[in-house]
């Protein structure tokens, strides 16, 4: 059974409303949960590409990527944990993991069950809930839906 209802969340997956990008977060993060997290992309074999800048590169190690002037420009990870599914997870800070999805990519029951499984790994691995807001929440105030710890699921967080 599907940790989420297609026909029910669908208005969540509305480009128009929640905008094209919506934010992913997991908040109180470490370096060490950044380096979970590309240990979990290369334990799947997700199909990854590291980028700094427009330039292609091997994966670095968190701490790396972290510990990089003030002034650089931010790297990009994409991760597809599926083809044609897209994850791009951006190196902002240790202490929050931020990525984003596209919905035109996750219309439908089968593509809302891989974010679901994608986003259920991601917080299970770091034991911490992983959060989905409309783009442009920078407050974070608003989450439609989330990894839930105690439920071990991905679960609503507000009414479609």
């Amino acid at each position: 059974m599907p940790e989420l209802v297609w026909d029910e969340v669908r208005s969540f997956f509305d480009p128009d409303l929640m905008g094209t990008l919506p934010d992913v977060w997991v908040t109180d993060t470490s370096v060490e949960d950044w380096q979970m997290i590309l240990d979990l992309i290369e334990a799947h074999g997700w199909r990854s590409e590291y980028l700094e800048g427009d330039v292609v590169m091997p994966l670095p190690r968190a701490e790396q990527v972290l510990s990089r002037p003030v002034d650089a420009e931010c790297p990009n990870l994409r991760v597809w944990p599926a083809p044609d599914v897209l994850a791009i997870f951006r190196f902002l800070s240790d202490d929050a993991i931020d990525f984003d999805v596209d919905l035109r990519e996750l219309q439908g029951q089968e593509r809302l069950d891989i974010l679901c499984e994608f986003i259920t790994m991601i917080g299970r691995r770091l034991g911490k809930p992983v959060m989905m807001s409309p783009e442009g929440d920078w407050d974070r105030g608003n989450p439609v839906l989330g990894f839930d710890v105690e439920a071990d699921r991905v679960v609503l967080l507000a009414q479609p």
